[in-house]
C-alpha cells in the first residue's frame, strides 16, 4: 500500500507540473491584462500601467514567470517551505485570500449537497434494484431521467420563482386550504404506496395511511400556527431518536439479535437525557463546544454498543453511532429553529434566500447564523442534489443488479443468510465500487466550482472566481483555480483506488 501511494504521489507531481505549465501559458496568452488601462485616457494612465505591470510581473517572459509562480505555489502545497504566495489579481488583491474565501464558500455549498445526494441516490438505487420492474422502479427511473435531462440553469430559475419567492409570500400568511392538503396527501400516498409495494390491498392501505397522515398533519400544523413559529421540541427529538434506533437496527442488523436493538435504544435514551440536561450549554454554544459534544456523544455511543452488544458488538457499535448522528442532527435542527422568529423579522419575512451566501449585517449567534447559512444553502443545494441523486441512483441500480447475480451472492443465499445480510454485507460492498469512482470525480468536479449554480444564485465560490478571472484576463486567480482542482482531482482518485481495496478484499495495492 505504501509503495502504491508513493508511486501515485510521484506520478501526480509530474502530472500537476505539466498541467499547470500548460494552463499557465494558455492563461498568460489568452489576453492582455493591460488592455483596459491602454484604452483609458484619464490622467495617471501611465502610472497605473506601470504599477500593474510590476504587480503582475508582465515584463518577465512567460516561462520564467511560471517558474516564479511555481515557487510561491509550492509553498502553499508544502507550508513548511515558506509563506504561501499565489501573487496578486489585476485589482491588487492577494490571490491567497481570494482562494481561501472562494474555497470556503464552495465547500459550504457542495458538502451537504454531495453527501445527501450520495446517501439518497445509493438508497434509491439499492431499493429499485431489489424491486426491479416494480411501480417504484418505474417511478424512480422516470424521475431520474427527468432530473438528469433538466438544464440546471433553467431548473435553478424555477426554484427561485416557485420555491423561494412563492414560499416567502406564503409564509407571510401561512394558511393551508383543503384542496392543497388533499393534493399533498395524494402525492404522499402515491410515493409511499410505490415504496412499500405489495399486493393491491397493501398498496391501498399504504396510500390511505400516507394520505391521512400527510394531509391531516399539514392541516393541524397550519391551524396551530406552526409555520409562523416552527420548532421541534424535546418530544419530537425523543420520538425521532427512538424511531431511528428501531429503524436503523432493522436496516443494519435486523431484530434477530436483541442486543443490537437494546444498544440502539440505550443510545437514543442517552441522547434524550443529554438534550434536556445540556439545555443551558446548548443555548448559544461555540462551534468548538459543539464539536467536543459530538466527539463525546460518539464516544458514549461506542461505549454503549461495546457494553451491550455482546457477540454482536461491531453491529451494535455501528448502529449506536448512526443513532447518535441522527439524534445530533435533530437536536441541532431543533436549536436552530429557536432563532426563527428573530431571523424572520430581520429579513422581513423573506426567509428563503435567492442570492448570495449570507445576510449582510446579520448576527444571530450560533443558531441564528446557522439558520442564515441553511436558508442561503437551500436552493442551490436542492438544485445540485436532484441532478446528482438521479445519477447515483442509476449507477447504484445497475451495479447492484449485476452483483446480485454473482455466484457468491447465490452461495450466501443458499447458506440460509437473511436477505438483509446478503445485501448489506455481501452485495453492497462490491456494488459500491463503481459508485466510489463516480463520487471521486463528482467531488473533484464540484470543488472546482458549480459554475452554473454559483452564477444563478450569486454564490462567490471557486467557479465564480475562475469565470471572473477569465473575464478580466486575470492570470493569478485562474491559476489558483487550476492548482486546487488539479490537486483535488489527483487526491480523490488516489483515495478511490485505496477505497477499492477496502470494498473488495480481492484487490491488492502494492
Amino acid at each position: 500500500m505504501l509503495a502504491f501511494i508513493v508511486r501515485r504521489v510521484i506520478a501526480a507531481f509530474g502530472i500537476l507540473l505539466a498541467g499547470t505549465f500548460i494552463a499557465y501559458v494558455l492563461v498568460a496568452l489568452s489576453g492582455d491584462p493591460l488592455q483596459r488601462l491602454r484604452e483609458d485616457n484619464s490622467p495617471g494612465r501611465e502610472e497605473r500601467i506601470a504599477s500593474m505591470t510590476e504587480r503582475l510581473d508582465l515584463d518577465t517572459p512567460v516561462p520564467l514567470r511560471y517558474v516564479k509562480w511555481l515557487g510561491g505555489a509550492s509553498q502553499c502545497v508544502l507550508p513548511f517551505l515558506g509563506k504561501c504566495d499565489l501573487g496578486q489579481s489585476v485589482r491588487g488583491q492577494d490571490v491567497s485570500s481570494l482562494l481561501g474565501n472562494a474555497m470556503t464558500s464552495t465547500l459550504q455549498l457542495i458538502t451537504v449537497a454531495t453527501i445527501t445526494a450520495a446517501i439518497i441516490g445509493v438508497m434509491v438505487g439499492i431499493i429499485t434494484a431489489l424491486r426491479q420492474y416494480s411501480r417504484l422502479d418505474y417511478t424512480a427511473t422516470l424521475a431520474s431521467f427527468l432530473f438528469v435531462s433538466l438544464p440546471l440553469f433553467w431548473f435553478a430559475v424555477l426554484l427561485k420563482q416557485y420555491i423561494a419567492i412563492d414560499l416567502n409570500d406564503w409564509l407571510a400568511d401561512p394558511a393551508v386550504s383543503l384542496p392543497t392538503a388533499a393534493i399533498v396527501g395524494v402525492v404522499s400516498g402515491l410515493v409511499w404506496a410505490s415504496i412499500i409495494g405489495g399486493d393491491r390491498r397493501r398498496v391501498w392501505t399504504s396510500f390511505a395511511g400516507a394520505f391521512v397522515v400527510s394531509a391531516g398533519g399539514l392541516l393541524v400544523l397550519a391551524e396551530t400556527g406552526w409555520f409562523r413559529s416552527p420548532g421541534l421540541g424535546p418530544i419530537v427529538v425523543a420520538v425521532v431518536g427512538l424511531a431511528a434506533a428501531v429503524g436503523l437496527t432493522a436496516l443494519l442488523a435486523g431484530f434477530r439479535y436483541r442486543n443490537v436493538l437494546y444498544a440502539a435504544l440505550a443510545t437514543a435514551v442517552a441522547g434524550i437525557v443529554a438534550n434536556l440536561a445540556l439545555d443551558s450549554v446548548l443555548f448559544n454554544p461555540s462551534w468548538g463546544v459543539l464539536f467536543l459534544l459530538l466527539l463525546l456523544a460518539v464516544g458514549i455511543a461506542v461505549g454503549i454498543g461495546y457494553a451491550i452488544g455482546g457477540m454482536q458488538r461491531r453491529q451494535a457499535i455501528t448502529t449506536s453511532v448512526w443513532v447518535t448522528i441522527v439524534m445530533g442532527t435533530t437536536i441541532v435542527a431543533d436549536r436552530m429553529l429557536t432563532a426563527w422568529d428573530n431571523y424572520f423579522e430581520f429579513v422581513d419575512g423573506r426567509v428563503i434566500a435567492t442570492f448570495g451566501s449570507e445576510t449582510p449585517n446579520y448576527d444571530g449567534g450560533t443558531w441564528g447564523n446557522l439558520l442564515d447559512t441553511v436558508t442561503h444553502l437551500a436552493l442551490p443545494t436542492v438544485a445540485l442534489i436532484l441532478v446528482s441523486v438521479a445519477t447515483y441512483s442509476r449507477y447504484t441500480r445497475a451495479s447492484m443488479l449485476e452483483v446480485m447475480n454473482q455466484d457468491y451472492v447465490r452461495t450466501a443465499r443458499s447458506k440460509g443468510l437473511t436477505d438483509r445480510t446478503v445485501v448489506v454485507r455481501h452485495a453492497l460492498r462490491n456494488g459500491l465500487i463503481p459508485i466510489t469512482t463516480l463520487m471521486a470525480f463528482d467531488l473533484a468536479g464540484l470543488i472546482g466550482g458549480a459554475v452554473i449554480t454559483e452564477t444563478v444564485f450569486g454564490w462567490q465560490g471557486m467557479g465564480f472566481m475562475f469565470v471572473d478571472a477569465l473575464r478580466n484576463v486575470d492570470p493569478n486567480p485562474a491559476m489558483a483555480f487550476f492548482l486546487v482542482t488539479g490537486i483535488v482531482a489527483v487526491l480523490f482518485n488516489m483515495l478511490a483506488d485505496i477505497a477499492y481495496a477496502y470494498l473488495d478484499p480481492r484487490i491488492r495495492l502494492g
